[in-house]
């Protein structure tokens, strides 16, 4: 004759195992909702954009006007959004849903090289161009020709920097 499990053991046994199906229930629709997630914010279409055009072979140049583009029009800011602040973003997207991006980190350190050129160039201009020394001249092997110096007779218009917010 076969023996038949007592409700209380059946009980204490669907006890156990409700919550552990219900866990993975509720893990796999998180996964399915944060990638649907990666690709519904500006940063999310930017860094889907961006990958994409990566992954065909496009250049970094490309790829970035094409995902800056979207970035820009997407975001519901009043104001404009900045590149640094876009290439950001593209990189958040990408770092918290790695799947939903494949194979695009590789292109990350793309988005920020020409910021940190421009930063070292400014840096080495100001370093170049800055202060004299304590003795009041400047030594003339350290100082490059085609930097102008202080005593030229460059128009305020003309100095470095004043053309930022011209247009």
């Amino acid at each position: 004759m076969a023996r038949f499990p007592s409700a209380r053991s059946l009980s204490s046994r669907l006890g156990m195992a409700l919550p552990l199906a219900l866990l993975a229930w509720t893990s796999l629709g998180m996964t399915a909702a944060r990638a649907a997630d990666a690709t519904s914010t500006p940063g999310g279409k930017g860094a889907q954009v961006y990958c994409f055009m990566r992954s065909a072979g496009n250049s970094h140049d490309v790829s970035w006007v094409a995902a800056y583009a979207l970035i820009k029009r997407q975001s519901a800011s009043m104001f404009k959004t900045s590149p640094e602040h876009a290439a950001v973003m593209i990189t958040e997207a990408v770092v918290q849903n790695p799947g939903s991006f494949p194979d695009c980190g590789k292109y990350l350190g793309s988005l920020f090289e020409k910021s940190a050129t421009r930063d070292a160039a400014a840096a080495a201009a100001a370093a170049g161009s800055g202060g004299s020394s304590s003795t009041g001249a400047e030594p003339a092997s350290t100082a490059p020709a085609t930097t102008p110096t202080p005593s030229s007779s460059a128009s305020p218009s003309q100095a470095p920097g004043s053309s930022r917010y011209s247009y």
